[in-house]
């Protein structure tokens, strides 16, 4: 069997939709007609999430790598800080931290990670941002 036309027949006649919409029967499904509606039973597959999730991780980091000139210089805490906080509120959510930032541009991670709790964010999801912080804080 030919794999690559299996899959060509299939783009062809599910087409192709980056966001959850309805089939014809009503059901929520996304991509090539990806079934993800609980009512059938079905959701994405944990090994897709984990290939979504890398997918995720690769682009904000390389984002970032553009956005904060300082990137490849921050210690490895640092960054997996910057890469959840940005994955969670996206790039412009994180670059709103400019004080935040100044701060670990200028090694001062424990400060940094204060100021990053004086925030909505910390305010919204308080475990989450403690734990981020926590990491800036030890880096």
């Amino acid at each position: 069997m030919d794999r690559d036309q299996v899959a060509a027949d299939l783009k062809s006649d599910e087409g192709w939709r980056p966001n959850v919409y309805e089939d014809h029967l009503g059901y929520k499904t996304i991509g090539f007609g990806f079934l993800v509606d609980d009512r059938k039973g079905d959701g994405m597959p944990e090994e897709i999430g984990e290939i979504w999730l890398n997918y995720e991780i690769d682009a904000f980091e390389r984002g970032l790598k553009l956005a904060l000139s300082n990137w490849s210089r921050y210690p490895d805490q640092i960054q997996r800080a910057l890469l959840n906080m940005s994955y969670q509120m996206g790039i412009g959510g994180l670059l709103g931290f400019r004080n935040t930032l100044r701060l670990i541009d200028d090694g001062r991670y424990q400060e940094a990670a204060t100021e990053a709790l004086n925030s909505r964010w910390a305010e919204q999801t308080p475990e989450r941002a403690g734990r981020v912080a926590e990491w800036i804080a030890d880096a």
